[in-house]
């Protein structure tokens, strides 16, 4: 082949190339992979549908990060992440610029009261799980319990979790000096394992190895959140900033879909937004929803 022939042939395969990089890059989304950082109450679905998202979304890269309310709050003000999970308004959290985000309420998480098993109570009063958390009750004898000390397993400062739990128990009271953790997961080991502790759960963490209690003879169920019969609930909020890419949105909407709020969401032990009869305003007043 003649060196003039040769210089033809690679010009049309280099503009070959460079035609089929440029298709390619018009139809895939400008940005692969997006991380989620916030809320351990809302990590395991966010990881579910991420999972489920990845295998219809091809090419997509979603990393999920627990960390806390604050954390998530935090990260996606600083625009360090693509979303930011909370398990409360981000205009209730100090130092964050609630105008400047955008909420996305994607599911509704329930917390319960989470017993030793061996303790063997099922049900506690309103008073008595306020007084544990106050340290007014220190021994389970004092409520019908065994002689056995109580050991409080409460959340770390700036989790949503301890903040929705505290607004719905205890009613402005400061809650007595205890051993503090930021993870739901970790919190379900303790409580498993040490004789005489209680703390707290989202629904989705609660397991055999745990007694779930009833507040005053009220099940910590799906269909008494969704109409505040059972009060300890909150919105699970995915926050973002600025416009979104399109792996982002594409995520946000598959979550928001019917597919997940009807069947994935329902089965990690959430609740939808859809099914609620009431809903909540960023003051913590909740109100009927209007038909």
């Amino acid at each position: 082949m003649s060196k003039k022939k040769l210089l033809i042939v690679i010009l049309v395969l280099l503009a070959g190339g460079l035609s089929y990089l440029k298709v390619q890059a018009n139809n895939e989304p400008a940005r692969q992979k997006i991380t989620i950082v916030g809320s351990t109450a809302l990590q395991p679905l966010a990881q579910q549908v991420a999972l489920e998202f990845q295998k219809e979304y091809k090419g997509a890269q979603v990393n999920v990060q627990g960390g806390g309310s604050g954390t998530g709050l935090s990260q996606i003000q600083e625009k360090t992440v693509d979303i930011g999970n909370s398990d409360i308004f981000a205009e209730n959290k100090e130092g964050i610029d609630a105008k400047k985000l955008t909420d996305h309420k994607v599911a509704v998480v329930g917390l319960a009261p989470v017993l030793n098993k061996d303790i063997g109570l099922k049900n506690l009063t309103s008073k008595q799980l306020a007084d544990i958390f106050t340290g007014k009750i220190t021994n389970w004898k004092e409520i019908g319990g065994p002689d056995l000390k109580i050991t409080v397993i409460n959340r770390a400062q700036g989790s949503g979790s301890r903040q929705t739990f505290e607004e719905a128990v205890l009613n402005g009271k400061k809650a007595v000096n205890a051993q503090e953790q930021d993870s739901n997961g970790t919190v379900r080991k303790i409580v498993a394992n040490t004789p005489g502790a209680i703390s707290y759960l989202a629904f989705g963490y609660i397991n055999d190895e745990l007694q779930a209690a009833n507040i005053d003879s009220v099940a910590p169920t799906a269909k008494n959140v969704a109409t505040n019969k059972w009060k300890i609930w909150s919105y699970e909020h995915m926050y973002t900033n600025g416009k979104l890419n399109k792996v982002t949105k594409a995520y946000l909407d598959y979550i928001l879909s019917d597919e997940v709020q009807n069947g994935t969401l329902r089965d990690a032990g959430y609740v939808s937004t859809k099914q609620m009869k009431v809903y909540k305003d960023k003051d913590g007043n909740v109100h009927a929803k209007k038909s």
